[in-house]
This record gives structure tokens, sequence and C-alpha cells, in this order.
């Protein structure tokens, strides 16, 4: 991993590029003022990269707000000081706060999708950017922008000067937020989750790219991440926030060793990693009460629950080539009318069975899930589930027919996937409203009984989206998911958007749930360290291709693939 090296100077004399003091920010509620971040402080010497690592609501990101003096219009810094470079940026100027972001210090934002105007080209954005800080002349903007595209490792930066951001993959969005934060050459990044969403090897790639250019231009940068293993990687120094408080400040190499707070030990401790298991990642007094994983085996004899064979999804290409000849008067290299996004892949998963399913995004993970659940149809193959083939159902007619309430999912997003407009309850009873045939007396008590399973509170089941956290949201999607007794789940990324503490719960309640119910589970992922502990067998996918199945411990420990092999050496690991 790169890592910026430590600036040589002495820290008694060299003064800081930014120095945060008692900071103490507040909001004004309709329940009274909230304060978010309680007299932190914070120090950052010139050419350093700062970790600030914790949970969801820890107050990381608002303090990021509060020295970039980007806050809502509720929120306000009630005391303390923050200096940037021997100037108080507390008390400076709406105007001087204006000529300052993008020029001495920028930011990347957590979500690089809604950081972009999704009307308007990613090459004028960034001319936007040089324009308003008066880095370059008019005449001269276009081939600047061209030139900080091609700085962030872009491929084909002419051409995707010309692109909108719904054009380009979550990746290659992730580069033009950083070519937008580095356009101007400032003294402090800071990045946001900058990585969040993104697979291992994208993940490892922007990362160090980031790094490299900090410290080919002596810049100091603050990660702001819950994710320890890159805090690990990445920086100098880290501080642990919870709750709105700083709890522990050490270099990187002290804290992951020896961690002194015992939420840093929390953190740690749930954090999924090689050499553990499920159990491993709950706090020590909940690990201690819950009873061992039970591996059950699968039976040899008995026929597979799924069958996947030759299954192939492609999709038409719309007219990219011509579009691409009349913006540049040149014609690309010839493309075939159609995209193979799934590539005659084969696969089986039989009752019981957990079975990973990993690859960069872009892979065909979601196609193939999206085919197998029966949410659209597939060009070619089989899909045989039960001894049926479901496959040459149509997608629309397979929603009305008994065979849907056998397979069931678990969304990515926990909030996006709820309704907003249904209480907890009533989310969790709708598959039993249109595809069972339980009477209105019955629906409640199922719907306890349900939550009771998924641990979710029985008083949180009349309340709204908005009114509970991640992990209560994540356990109304698991709670709606079985609630028809499914054979078969299918686990989209259920974990991506939860803190690790959060993570390490969701991750337990999904075995013991397998283990109970009996079901089978198709889990897509790109954190292959949550599959090592929660997947019995592994299929890799590259490009539309399987490059490589088998029983989890075998392929992650001894891969036969190259790609595969990549995959596993981007993870980051903290220092464990």
């Amino acid at each position: 991993m790169l890592k910026a090296p430590t600036p040589e100077v002495d820290p008694g004399t060299a003064l800081p590029l930014l120095d945060v003091r008692d900071l103490t920010v507040e909001f004004a509620t309709r329940r009274g003022v909230v304060q978010a971040v309680k007299k932190i402080n914070i120090t950052l010497a010139k050419g350093e990269t700062l970790g600030i690592v914790g949970e969801s609501g820890s107050g990381k990101s608002v303090t990021s707000y509060a020295v970039m003096r980007i806050l809502d219009r509720a929120g306000s810094i009630a005391e303390g000081s923050v200096m940037f470079s021997g100037l108080d940026l507390r008390g400076a100027s709406e105007a001087d706060m204006r000529n300052l972001r993008g020029r001495e210090m920028s930011m990347i934002f957590q979500s690089p999708r809604l950081a972009l105007n999704p009307i308007r080209k990613v090459g004028h954005q960034i001319e936007d950017v040089l324009l308003e800080h008066a880095q370059v002349g008019n005449e001269d903007v276009a081939n600047k922008a061209v030139e900080v595209l091609e700085q962030v490792r872009i491929a084909r930066p002419k051409e995707r000067y010309h692109a909108y951001p719904f054009e380009l993959s979550g990746g290659m969005c992730q580069r033009v937020v950083i070519a937008l934060a580095l356009a101007c050459r400032p003294q402090l990044l800071i990045a946001d989750e900058p990585t969040t969403g993104l697979d291992v090897t994208t993940q490892k790639a922007v990362m160090d790219l980031v790094v490299e250019l900090t410290r080919e231009r002596g810049m100091s940068t603050i990660l702001i991440t819950h994710d320890l293993g890159l805090a690990a990687a990445y920086c100098d120094k880290v501080v642990v926030m919870e709750k709105g408080h700083v709890v522990e400040t050490s270099p990187s190499e002290v804290i992951f060793k020896a961690p002194s707070h015992a939420y840093t030990r929390k953190l740690m401790r749930a954090t999924p990693r090689p050499g553990i298991t499920l159990r491993d990642l709950l706090p020590e007094e909940e690990a201690a009460r819950a009873r061992p994983v039970a591996h059950n085996p699968v039976k040899a004899d008995e026929a597979p629950l799924l069958v996947v064979d030759s299954l192939v999804k492609e999709y038409p290409r719309k007219g990219a080539t011509t579009s691409l000849k009349k913006m540049f008067g040149t014609t690309p290299v010839p493309e075939s009318d159609v995209f193979r996004a799934v590539d005659g892949i084969s696969f089986q998963i039989a009752r019981g069975e957990s079975v990973g399913l990993v690859g960069e995004s872009g892979c065909g993970k979601s196609t193939t899930s999206m085919m197998v659940m029966r949410l659209i149809d597939k060009t070619s193959g089989t899909i045989t589930f039960g001894g049926e083939d479901i496959g040459a159902i149509p997608a629309r007619s397979f929603a009305t027919l008994p065979q849907r309430k056998k397979i069931q999912m678990v969304f990515q997003d926990p909030t996006d996937s709820l309704n907003p407009r249904f209480t907890a309850a009533r989310a969790i009873a709708d598959p039993l409203l249109r595809l069972s045939d339980i009477s209105r007396g019955e629906l409640r008590s199922r719907c306890e009984e349900l939550a009771t399973q998924v641990g979710l509170p029985l008083q949180f089941l009349d309340r709204f989206p908005h009114q509970l956290s991640g992990g209560q949201k994540a356990r109304v999607g698991i709670a709606r998911a079985i609630a028809l007794r499914p054979d078969l789940i299918i686990l989209d990324e259920p974990t991506a958007a939860l803190d690790v503490s959060v993570q390490a719960v969701v991750l337990n309640l999904l075995q013991d749930l397998k283990d109970s119910l009996g079901m089978s589970y198709l889990f897509v992922s790109h954190d292959l360290n949550v599959v090592r502990l929660l997947c019995d067998r592994v299929i890799v996918m590259n490009t539309g291709k399987i490059v490589e199945q088998g029983p989890t411990q075998r392929v992650m420990d001894a891969p036969e693939a190259a790609y595969t092999r990549d995959l596993l050496a981007a993870i980051p690991h903290p220092p464990v």
C-alpha cells in the first residue's frame, strides 16, 4: 500500500496546517438544540495524512463540514476555533471562504454521483472550478480540464471530457470528483468516505491515486472513513470519534496494535478479517452468550435447489459508435451490436447452502442475481429451481405465480428498498398480503413473530423508515424476505451501507436464520472478508464469466485464478 511519508518537521516548532481547538457544532431542531460535535481537538501537519474513523452519527462528516464552513442552515459552530495556515476560519467572511474553497482547501464528497451535476458534462464542471479561481484563461480552459482528467488516470480523457456523470461507472465518477478537488492544487484535501460502494480493486486504485497525487504536491489529507483497514493502510495518524467526542488519537501503527479506548477495541473486533469466525465479530459479552455457529452439512445425495446452466444475458448497444463519430470526427474501434453482461455461466446451490458471488462492479453479479430472482428475462440458458425450469417463465408472469414466494431478496440499500409511506409492520406484511392467504386477524401477530425472529423491538413496528436506524431498516428488510419462509434468499450487498458493528450483528443474524429455517443464500458482495465468514462456497466473476468457483476456504487461501489473487491482494487489513 502507498502511504505518504510522515513530514520531517519538528512538531514543537512547526505551525500546523490545520488546528481545531474545542470545536462544538450545534444543530437547531424542533426538539431543541442538538450538539453533534463536542469540544474536539484535531491538528494536521503539512504533508500529513490523518484518518478520522467512527460509526455513522459519530460526528466525522459534521467536523469536516465545519472546517469547510459548509454546514447547513440549522447548523452552527457554537464554540472553539478552526485555524487554517494561521487564518481563523470561524471569523472569516463568506467571500473569503469561497476564495479558499477549491483553491486552498477542497473536499471529495461521499457520493460521487450526488456531488456531480447530472445535466452538465464533467469537463465543463472542471472548467467551472478552474475559471472560478482564475487558474487559467478562457482560451486554455478546455485543454487544462483534459489535463486534469489525465492526472487522475482516466482512460481516454478527451472522450470523458464530453461525458455526463450517468455515462460513467462509479469508479470513473469518483476519479472525476478527485479531479475537481485537486484541479487548483489545494494545500488541504478532505476525503469523506471516498471509497464507499466501490469494489476492492477500484477502492485500492482510487486511494493509491489520492495518496500519490497528494504526496507529489506536498498536500495534507484528512480521510474520513468507517473502514479501519483503509485507515491503517493509508494514514499516518488516526482520530477515533464516538457520539461527537474524540475518544482516542494516536499514530496508526499504535492505535491498531494497542488501542487504549474500549470503543476503538469494539470497532477493531467488529472488522471482518481472516482467521476469525462470525461470533468473533460481536462484542465479547454478546459473543459469550451466542451459541456456536452450526454448519449443517450439505447432503451429497440430495438434488440441488438451484441449477444455472449456460446462462446468458445480452443488451443491445444504443448507437454509441455513431455518437462518438459525430463528436470527434473519427470512427472508434467497431463494436458488436450487443453487449453480453452475463456470458454462459453455470453453477449450483444445494439446499441449506450459502454461496457467495463476488467480483468487481460491472462483472455481472447483479444481473445474474436478478435473472435468478426472475426480475429480468434471460437471453439463453436454463435456470432450474426445485426441479422446474423457472427461466422459461417470463419475469412479468412469475411475480403472480406460487413459485414467487420460494425465492425472495434482501436489497442493497435498506433505506431505498423500503416504501417511505409504509410503517415497518406494513413493509414486513407486504409479501404476506400479496402472496399468502393469511387473515387480517393473524397478520399483526405474524409481523410481531417475524420482528422477534430478526431482533427488531416490537415498539419499532409502527415507525416509518426515516424513524429507524440503518441496522433497524436492515432487520425490516430481512424480516420481509423471510416472511413467506422461502427456500432461497438472494442477498445483494445487504451490509454494504452499514457500520462494522451493525454489520457484525446482521451477519450473525443471517447465519442464525439460515441454520434455524434451513434456507439457502446467494450472497452477492464485493467484500471478500464478509464472504469468507458467511459462505460455504464462492463464485468469482469477471467480465460476465465465472473465472473460479469452489469451497470458500480453498478459493480464499489458495486461489487458482490470477483475477482472484488480485481481488484478495487489494483488500486493506488493519494490523491486528
